[in-house]
């Protein structure tokens, strides 16, 4: 049984025409058909959200639209406009479009914003003790292991199972989630929208995304380093999870930084009800650091709840393995840290072992998510499975506050 469901939006309705749009049937159609196009980075459908303004339809069959953008140069402005003008035109009894565009007003803006955060306040907390999300922090020892391959495929995994999600790059130093979920091109990041003080991620895949390679400006992210102290480190990601707004996620993954350091510690301090996933490479010495990486998650408070073996055996055409990093040292991983663990009462498996693949890395390169696509590729396949397996996880709701609402008799 899924203990994972996708969250339902509390405000998500079927949108109708306004009191004063035109009664007459096609100009309902079209606004039923407006319902159905969503804001490429709310997710959710443009006529909830106040963004258009009017719908008019003449006797003829000529349908004149008019919609807001959020501000000028909305980066979602050319798809919301493909969007519209694509659904008013498949409409019946539609038989030409005529769109326009104009840009919200800062008191409708606002009102935008009100809608969107659902009368939360600016700048709040989003996954404090009482978020029902559910986070996996996902670590490893070491560079080079491929830990932001499996990051970003996991997230893709998640979001084609219909489950809200959200994806924070917190490897400052060596982000490459930008790249690896298609939002790089050319040495230009897509950066999020910003709407007075709050900040709305890009979406890929169906998985909303921040990362600090969104921020660099014009700056080519493949030629620029970021050199910060462990304070600015601590205000950065504390700026991604309560700044940027995400919305209601079923799960919310973080990509830490290879080792035990600042990045790391602050996320223990921010989010001790996260969940760590452990990614280490067959070979011994990976494993070795891998457990340290674990150990320091622990000690912070959060719980280690599974290791990803990576770089696994390579399948030859023969039909026999190439076991180029070694082999065993997911297990050993997992033997080790449900030993230290909690003096060996905590049981930490082994979620999965991901073999080599050509065809998975050259995936990630270009963007596109193994999972997605590779139906027959191994290394795809078993991130399909672990993903599965984290949806069946039972998640803990030891010291979550549940929202239940007391009736006028005092009962529950």
């Amino acid at each position: 049984m899924q203990i994972i469901q996708p969250r339902q939006t509390a405000q998500r309705m079927t949108a109708v025409a306004p009191d004063h749009a035109h009664p007459r049937s096609t100009e309902q159609a079209v606004w039923q058909s407006l319902a159905q196009v969503n804001d490429p980075e709310i997710l959710r459908p443009i006529t909830e959200l106040g963004m258009v303004q009017a719908v008019d339809v003449s006797s003829e069959g000529r349908a004149h639209v008019e919609i807001l953008l959020t501000i000028v140069g909305c980066p979602a402005a050319r798809r919301i406009e493909t969007e519209v003008r694509a659904a008013a035109e498949a409409t019946d009894g539609v038989t030409e479009v005529s769109l326009d565009v104009g840009v919200m007003t800062p008191e409708q803006r606002r009102e935008f914003i009100e809608i969107v955060r659902g009368g939360k306040p600016v700048r709040a907390p989003q996954f404090g003790p009482d978020s029902l999300t559910r986070v996996l922090a996902v670590t490893s020892g070491k560079g080079g292991v491929g830990k932001s391959s499996i990051t970003a495929n996991l997230a893709a995994a998640l979001a084609e199972r219909g489950l809200s999600v959200g994806l924070v790059d917190a490897d400052v130093f060596g982000f490459s989630i930008p790249g690896l979920m298609g939002l790089s091109r050319d040495g230009k990041v897509e950066q999020p929208t910003r709407l007075d003080e709050m900040i709305v991620p890009p979406v890929a895949h169906g998985v909303k995304v921040i990362s600090i390679g969104m921020f660099l400006g014009d700056a080519d992210p493949r030629s620029t380093a970021v050199s910060w102290r462990g304070p600015m480190l601590h205000r950065t990601i504390e700026q991604f999870l309560r700044d940027v707004w995400f919305g209601d996620l079923d799960v919310l993954l973080l990509d830490l930084p290879p080792g035990t350091g600042d990045i790391a510690i602050s996320v223990g301090q921010l989010l001790p009800q996260a969940e760590v996933l452990v990614v280490t490479t067959p070979q011994e010495a990976a494993a070795d650091v891998a457990v340290r990486s674990a150990l320091v998650a622990h000690q912070t408070g959060q719980r280690v709840i599974g290791v990803i073996e990576n770089m696994a055996g390579l399948a030859q055409p023969d039909g026999s393995v190439l076991e180029l990093f070694g082999s065993g040292g997911g297990e050993a991983v997992a033997e080790r840290l449900s030993n230290a663990l909690d003096e060996g009462k905590t049981q930490v498996p082994l979620l999965g072992s991901v073999p080599l693949s050509a065809v998975f890395r050259e995936a990630g390169d270009a963007g596109t998510p193994a999972v997605l696509t590779l139906n027959d590729d191994p290394a795809a396949a078993e991130l399909r499975a672990i993903a599965d397996a984290l949806v069946t996880r039972p998640v803990s709701l030891a010291h979550t506050k549940l929202p239940l609402q007391t009736d006028s008799s005092g009962s529950r």
